[in-house]
């Protein structure tokens, strides 16, 4: 009886450890899965993440580009109106000038008119 005893504790034993082992197994299983489920979304968030780096990088290099396309097109602007405002100056010298050489025309004008009818009452007196 004894050792009908012991063949049977020895057996539930086995059983014991048999599903203890398979438990341990199932659960590394489950570790693992999760562990590799885990890893792909990190994996998806980080390929997600480079692609949208990659998406930054060009959009920086294009507005880089175009900043200094309108850098470019300001300084053209900025010469243009600056040309502009040179040749208003000018017009504005030039009517100056004209001003000045038709008051200076006057002057003599008048001088001449005031010779001229100083030299006919002299002859006429």
């Amino acid at each position: 009886m004894l050792s009908r005893l012991l063949k049977e504790h020895q057996a539930k034993q086995n059983e014991r450890k048999e599903l203890q082992e398979r438990r341990r197994r199932e659960a590394i299983a489950a570790a693992t899965s999760l562990t590799e489920a885990l890893v792909d979304h990190l994996n998806v968030g980080v390929a997600q993440a480079y692609v949208n780096q990659r998406k930054l990088d060009h959009e920086v290099k294009t507005l880089q580009v175009q900043a200094g396309q309108f850098a470019k097109q300001t300084a053209q602007w900025i010469t243009m109106v600056e040309g502009f405002n040179q040749a208003l100056k000018e017009i504005g010298d030039v009517e100056n000038w004209a001003r000045s050489i038709e008051m200076d025309m006057r002057t003599i004008a008048t001088a001449l008119e005031y010779v001229h009818k100083g030299h006919l009452q002299a002859a006429s007196s």
